[in-house]
């Protein structure tokens, strides 16, 4: 065998349809697991426009130590994380501009066939979504879902409007932990479906 004959010319594997993200996937306010099955269809926020971005970012912290002139394993230490969904609603609906901007709702009074949102000086329990969740799809059709257990819109409300263009409301909505729960890591999780039939690469 000559030297590089070895060599692939591509990555792919039985595996590679499983493990791609195709789409720009769904938002859902509320979404869980009953019994057998997800509320993906209740849940749902709105429709978008320009896809969704989804940040985890730990935070480090390399210890400094006379000598070490370069990153030593064992020396970084996780001190924090955050973690942002980031995505462009189509759909400004009353709910969801209360979302992004931590207001209220109420009738106007003298102003017949209208609601009003106002603002409040402070962030209550309900104004934290729970269980915020994107929805994705691999290229064989199957969710990877992520779920934000406590989630705020920290991005505000902000709005243009454009001629013989629909407005989009950019909205970014950060994870939270909870009171009662552990306050040094995050509640957010990451679903993606069991492997069936996959192509096992050898352990090292």
């Amino acid at each position: 065998m000559a030297l590089g004959d070895e060599l692939k010319s591509s990555g792919i594997t039985a595996n590679t349809p499983q493990n791609i993200v195709l789409g720009a996937g769904t938002i859902h306010k509320g979404l869980t697991f009953t019994t057998d099955k997800w509320n993906f269809e209740e849940s749902l926020v709105g429709a978008t426009s320009g896809g969704t971005k989804i940040t985890i970012k730990p935070e480090f912290k390399d210890i400094e130590v006379d000598g070490a002139l370069v990153k030593v394993k064992g020396l970084t230490q996780k001190v924090g994380e955050t973690a942002s969904m980031e995505t462009n609603i189509v759909e400004v609906t009353p709910e969801i501009m209360k979302m992004t901007m931590v207001g209220q709702s109420k009738t106007a009074n003298d102003k017949t066939g209208y609601d009003e949102i106002t603002s409040k000086n402070k962030i209550e329990e309900g104004d934290y979504i729970e269980n915020l969740g994107y929805v994705g799809k691999t290229l064989d059709g199957k969710p990877i879902i992520i779920i934000f257990d406590n989630a705020l819109c920290t991005s505000g409300f902000e709005i243009e409007g454009k001629n013989k263009e629909n407005a989009v409301l950019k909205a970014t909505f950060e994870c939270y932990a909870d009171l009662t729960s552990a306050c040094d890591v995050l509640p957010y999780h990451i679903y993606y479906p069991t492997p069936v039939g996959v192509l096992k690469t050898k352990e090292k």
